[in-house]
């Protein structure tokens, strides 16, 4: 299984609190965020890590290209319009073997994730397998409704009948990439209709349940994830 990473936003609602580094830089417990990720790949048995970093900051680049790790690390530089462009800008590097998308800011507890790339690696009948939570921390929250046995039936903007959020991270398998193609082509610029394409394209995709997942979006989710882990 591969790991990429979408690291290409630009972090505005940081920039705008006055942290002025990159966010993946950021440090929750003396670790940033992309060492997190790294790190996380390492001990989780991943076969590759595919970083995409924005083109605006060089120093993100550098900082990547210096981490020393024991499993191949592939790094592309370019500004995106969004994230779902970012990972069509992967995907060239993702279509041979099952791969984990996330953005480079969810914290989770790391027990849990664990057991959700066992589950990954052990239910080969789905497409892909979203990470979700009843922790609703987002002023714009993705809501993913679920039948009684978990399989997603749809994502949508308002709650409705749903009754967990996307935690922003996915394991996948090329069977989506045809679907991403035709998305970016027919011009979808939102990973959340990517993700509801894949279900009217009758792809199987089911829910895995954390406890809570933190993203990195404003200064106090620092402290927040920082108390969270510890």
């Amino acid at each position: 299984m591969k790991l990429a990473i979408i690291a290409a936003g630009e972090g505005s609602r940081l920039r705008q609190e006055g942290i002025l580094i990159p966010k993946p830089l950021v440090q929750i417990n003396g670790i940033s965020l992309i060492d997190r990720l790294v790190k996380r790949a390492e001990n989780n048995n991943f076969t590759s890590v595919h970083i995409i970093v924005n083109a605006i900051y060089p120093e993100l680049f550098e900082y990547v290209k210096e981490i020393k790790s024991h499993i191949p690390i592939f790094i592309k530089v370019k500004t995106t319009e969004s994230s779902m462009h970012s990972f069509y800008e992967l995907s060239d590097q993702l279509a041979d073997e099952p791969f984990l998308l996330t953005t480079v800011d969810p914290i989770f507890n790391e027990d849990e994730f664990k057991t959700f790339i066992s589950f990954c690696k052990l239910h080969k009948e789905y497409d892909g397998i979203m990470a979700v939570t009843k922790y609703v921390d987002d002023e714009k929250p993705l809501w993913v409704e679920t039948n009684s046995e978990g399989i997603i039936q749809s994502f949508q903007s308002e709650r409705n009948n749903a009754m967990v959020v996307s935690g922003g991270f996915y394991y996948l398998t090329p069977k989506v990439m045809p679907i991403l193609h035709k998305s970016i082509e027919e011009g979808i610029c939102k990973m959340r209709n990517f993700q509801q394409a894949l279900i009217n394209n009758s792809l199987r995709l089911k829910a895995y349940e954390f406890a809570k997942i933190i993203d990195i979006d404003h200064f106090s989710d620092i402290q927040k994830a920082s108390d969270f882990l510890k």
